[in-house]
């Protein structure tokens, strides 16, 4: 990350946590993640991105006390998601030796409603991602252990008629997760499911990290039989959907026996023509932080885009995107932004100016 980028990086990183100047602390700092101002003060979509940009941090650095920054995000996730709204309790199934085993809510503000509380299962797979990077690169088992645990745990509550030949998948459960809030399916959520309990799998054999890794296997086995059915007819207008589904799959390109990856990006390419179509529209009548997430998958799968031609193309767009942005809204301070958007707004920039951690690999090239 060049020093422009780190500044920019950095600045937005404490818009939302805080002053993380290192020079301020000694080790370990003394730090404690401040409340959002969106949802009820801590949201689990952007906290994954929160932790998963403390590592790109790290990397970039060399400084491990932003790992301590990260862990310090974690503990304070679990202990406020991983609990009853009003923190009397953890959420039914956990317990101190398995915070996760009851799931992690949402954050929404209200706990009612149809924009109420709940578990979404894509938020959940972002948090398995983030703590899957957290081993990682701390090369600590327990993070790998408990993201499987989560995966393990809210199975069988998001998906159903598993012995089907095509399994069926809610979009969002209760908190406690005993009663589906929606009956449909997340256009993503399946294949999120799969490339990312693979992921896990993968730590876990490879590195000792989490048990055998095998404990996931009839998981995957559901999650592939419907990715296996729905790829092929898998398409998207929403900028955040696209860049997402470039993201999850760019990490299984070049794998032989996941090809289907590869013609499900290609799908993904050919919906940009929807938002070419969106960004002629003025920036106040769109979302900064759906087209930060387009940003992170074009960056991402361009990384393992044979066609040098391609990849430029991508990353073309992706800057145009981002300077977009910053040129009708300056970032961090985005004063156009709505306030109860800013903390998403500005994590999901900082993954859209350098991807760092989310990048294939990133991680498990050692620092020297």
């Amino acid at each position: 990350m060049d020093e422009a980028t780190f500044r920019k990086f950095l600045a937005a990183t404490q818009s939302v946590y805080g002053p993380i100047e290192l020079d301020t602390y000694t080790i370990p700092p003394s730090w404690f993640p401040p409340l959002l101002t969106e949802g009820e003060g801590r949201y689990l979509w952007t906290d994954a991105f929160g932790v998963v940009n403390f590592l790109t941090l790290f990397k970039s650095t060399g400084d491990r006390r932003y790992l301590i920054f990260a862990a310090d995000l974690i503990t304070a996730v679990h202990e406020c998601l991983g609990r009853t709204r009003d923190r009397t309790r953890r959420l039914p199934g956990a317990t101190d030796e398995s915070p996760l085993a009851g799931g992690l809510r949402i954050g929404k503000k209200d706990e009612l409603g149809p924009d109420g509380d709940g578990q979404y299962h894509h938020y959940l797979t972002l948090w398995m991602f983030a703590l899957n990077r957290m081993a990682v690169a701390t090369g600590q088992e327990w993070y790998n252990k408990q993201a499987i645990n989560l995966a393990k745990s809210i199975h069988d509550k998001f998906v159903y008629q598993r012995h089907s030949s095509r399994p069926r998948m809610y979009w969002k459960m209760s908190m406690d997760l005993s009663k589906p809030l929606t009956t449909s399916e997340g256009n993503l959520d399946p294949i999120d499911g799969y490339l990312t309990l693979r992921l896990l799998k993968k730590t876990a054999e490879e590195n000792h990290m989490g048990g055998g890794g095998d404990k996931l296997d009839e998981e995957l086995r559901d999650y592939k039989k419907i990715v296996d059915k729905k790829w092929a007819g898998y398409e998207s207008s929403d900028a955040l959907d696209i860049g997402m589904t470039l993201w999850s799959a760019h990490s299984s390109l070049g794998c032989q026996e996941e090809d289907w990856a590869r013609g499900l990006c290609e799908r993904m390419l050919h919906c940009l023509d929807y938002y070419n179509q969106l960004k002629t529209r003025p920036h106040k009548y769109r979302l900064a932080f759906r087209e930060f997430g387009l940003v992170l998958g074009l960056r991402t799968y361009a990384t393992q885009e044979p066609s040098t031609t391609e990849a430029d193309m991508l990353y073309s767009l992706a800057e145009e995107i981002v300077c977009g942005w910053e040129k009708w809204d300056p970032l961090p301070e985005a004063r156009k932004t709505p306030t109860d958007l800013k903390p998403i707004t500005l994590v999901m920039y900082c993954a859209a100016l350098h991807p760092g951690a989310f990048t294939k690999g990133y991680l498990e090239h050692r620092l020297t």
